[in-house]
């Protein structure tokens, strides 16, 4: 593992381009370095729970090569009648996923935390999101667009997936793969703030 960038604010923990792009928005400047952790919850482990673990796991398993910044990571599910929904192995089970989906509301949880120091402070957000009835047709059609793929719960509110979308309760951030408020804050914490850059408050 190489060391970061001493010209970004913050070593980011992760792979996903949503979370890339959510930093983007906000002027963030990162660098990347993934961790290898086992995403296997134990036994009796809430989705909750679950979710602030592996945050916390992956943003400690790479502060060591932080050089001094400081270190964000976060995980996020969907979860439906209290079991979470992974990704999709195939076309019938992201089939099955969206069928299950269909007409009713979910819950999208995510796990922040930052690590700096020998400390890491973590939050879990949740969102509600209620997907409107949807046709075996539309599914299958969602399906051949490619976007399921790799995505939990199988759509991307993000993407072509708003279709499918009737309402949401909490924030849109946190559905995507970052809830922003509650990271801003964890990072203000640590001295990172976009605003700071523009004046002084």
């Amino acid at each position: 593992m190489s060391k970061p960038s001493e010209t970004v604010d913050l070593l980011l923990a992760s792979r996903s381009p949503r979370r890339r792009e959510l930093l983007d928005q906000v002027g963030i400047t990162y660098s990347v370095l993934a961790p290898d952790v086992d995403e296997t919850a134990e036994s009796g482990e809430s989705p909750q729970a679950l979710v602030e673990r592996l945050a916390r796991a992956k943003a400690q398993a790479v502060r060591d090569f932080a050089d001094g910044l400081a270190v964000l990571a976060a995980d996020t599910s969907v979860v439906a009648d209290g079991v979470a929904m992974g990704k999709p192995v195939d076309e019938a089970h992201a089939l099955a996923m969206l069928e299950g989906l269909s007409g009713r509301s979910h819950v999208v949880v995510s796990g922040v935390a930052v690590a700096a120091g020998g400390a890491v402070a973590s939050r879990v957000v949740e969102s509600i999101v209620t997907l409107r009835p949807t046709t075996e047709a539309e599914r299958r059609a969602y399906w051949a667009s490619g976007e399921p793929d790799g995505k939990a719960g199988a759509y991307a509110i993000q993407g072509l997936g708003a279709v499918f979308v009737e309402r949401l309760e909490g924030s849109y951030s946190n559905v995507v793969g970052l809830p922003l408020f509650e990271t801003l804050a964890l990072l203000r914490e640590q001295g990172v703030d976009p605003l700071a850059r523009y004046v002084s408050y």
